[in-house]
């Protein structure tokens, strides 16, 4: 056996203790002495050494613990989403070769029912639920469930789509659903994550990971998501609407997006951005303002801006004079960059009584001071030709007879304008508008005011009656300004 150095030849393992000369008398050592200063430092060694390896196992077993109990209570709170929409597929008509049953069939799609799974977090007592907006954006039917198999109905109370955030309601009369409460705490890179969702139709599922950056900014399919909180916690598909919370069960995001071309690459909406929203909502705040602007955005050598497609007649945007073709550049000294939230900036503005909108025209540059009065509490009218780009009528009289219709309740598309909203959802002259969000629409009055209920929460989807057949139409209002 090989000894330390410093140890004596009896191989105890301690080191050699040097005694001080005050303790030296004629060659004795003072024993009682001796003895106390061995028994402090051995006590002294054998509580700092606990110490050292207590933060190493203690916490961290007392930090596993803790995951365990806000898992526990946070999943109470987190709901699966199912909803149900019809999809257009090509239909076998179409497929076929045969002339006859192509060109004559008029039977070019058919309707198809299918199921979407997701997950949302349940933000509010009364049953308010954040989700994601393109879990819904299609949906004719919405169904949550709790983790303790309770199920309901819900109905959307609104939607961002530039925030790909959706508002559902649960109906019922309870006020005291399970919820997550809001603390508004600040994100760091490094810290723990955990994910509760529903991947796959798996019921409250768990990952962890940690907040692996801040302020990213993604584009699928053509749409911009900014400022995302990025995570390598397993996010898959039917997460979406789930949540990303820290360590001590405050929510930090809604989960997303994942990133598709690497694995451990997933993407949240910081909760700062869902309550603006949520917010609004609940105080019943939420007005959308029209400017009468259609926009698209547009980039050009660089340089982000909302080019002017159409404008509405008799709109704040017609009487200040916006022309087709007219190129925004700034909201009120906001640059128009990728990034930005079109409907945030504006709304931003309305409590400061009047804002500018910088655009170029013809290579020239021009600055457009807007009063916040004039498009405060505009509403295009009449809602069907000057918003949607098509003309209804009640089903009475000579619609009646020229489109054939049995229909006593709803109203008839008699015109469809081209480059409208309506073309673009896919509504053809004789189609019957039965339903606006699921509220049965019995004439023109009430289309005018489920229209307008609508674009307060940007979401409107339409039950439409085509022939026999019945599908829903969602109708997108993103380039509205």
């Amino acid at each position: 056996m090989s000894r330390h150095p410093d140890c004596e030849p009896c191989g105890a393992g301690y080191p050699r203790m040097t005694i001080p000369p005050s303790y030296i008398r004629k060659g004795k050592t003072k024993p009682l002495s001796f003895l106390l200063v061995f028994v402090f430092f051995a006590c002294f060694f054998l509580l700092t050494s606990q110490d050292v390896f207590g933060q190493y196992t203690r916490p961290q077993a007392q930090q596993d613990d803790r995951v365990a109990d806000v898992v526990e209570t946070a999943s109470k709170a987190i709901v699966n989403i199912k909803t149900e929409e019809m999809l257009k597929t090509e239909s076998e008509e179409k497929k076929s070769p045969s002339l006859f049953k192509r060109y004559f069939s008029g039977e070019d799609e058919v309707e198809e029912l299918v199921e979407n799974i997701g997950s949302g977090v349940v933000l509010d007592p009364k049953g308010i639920v954040v989700t994601n907006e393109h879990l819904i954006a299609r949906a004719i039917n919405i169904r949550v469930k709790f983790i303790n198999g309770k199920e309901y109905e819900a109905y959307v109370l609104g939607s961002d789509p530039e925030y790909d955030i959706a508002l559902l309601k649960i109906v019922s009369d309870k006020t005291d659903f399970p919820h997550l409460t809001i603390t508004g705490k600040k994100i760091r890179v490094g810290e723990k994550a955990i994910v509760i969702g529903n991947p796959y139709g798996l019921s409250s599922s768990v990952s962890l990971g940690v907040v692996s950056a801040l302020g990213r900014n993604l584009r699928i399919d053509n749409k911009v998501y900014a400022n995302l909180i990025q995570t390598d916690a397993a996010i898959n598909p039917g997460n979406s609407g789930g949540v990303l919370l820290d360590v001590n069960g405050a929510p930090m995001g809604i989960v997303t997006a994942i990133y598709g071309e690497g694995k451990g690459i997933g993407f949240a909406i910081p909760m700062d951005d869902v309550m603006t929203i949520l917010s609004e909502f609940v105080e019943n705040k939420l007005a959308r303002p029209i400017l009468g602007l259609f926009i698209e955005r547009q980039k050009e050598e660089k340089k982000n801006y909302l080019l002017v497609n159409r404008i509405i007649p008799g709109s704040p945007a017609a009487k200040y004079g916006f022309n087709v073709g007219d190129r925004i550049t700034e909201i009120n000294k906001r640059v128009i960059r990728e990034s930005l939230k079109l409907q945030i900036a504006i709304r931003s503005v309305m409590s400061k009584g009047a804002f500018q909108l910088r655009l170029t025209r013809g290579g020239k540059k021009y600055t457009v001071n807007i009063e916040v009065s004039d498009i405060e509490g505009y509403t295009p009218q009449p809602v069907d030709q000057v918003l949607c780009g098509m003309k209804v009528a009640e089903i009475s009289g000579y619609p009646k007879l020229k489109y054939r219709l049995r229909d006593k309740d709803g109203v008839v598309v008699v015109k469809v304008l081209p480059g409208g909203i309506a073309v673009k959802s896919g509504l053809k002259k004789g189609d019957v508008i039965v339903k606006i969000n699921n509220n049965p629409v019995k004439n023109q009055k009430d289309f005018d005011a489920f229209m307008i209920e609508g674009l307060k929460r940007n979401y409107i989807l339409y039950q439409v009656k085509r022939d026999d057949s019945l599908f829903f139409l969602p109708v997108k209002l993103d380039t509205l300004l």
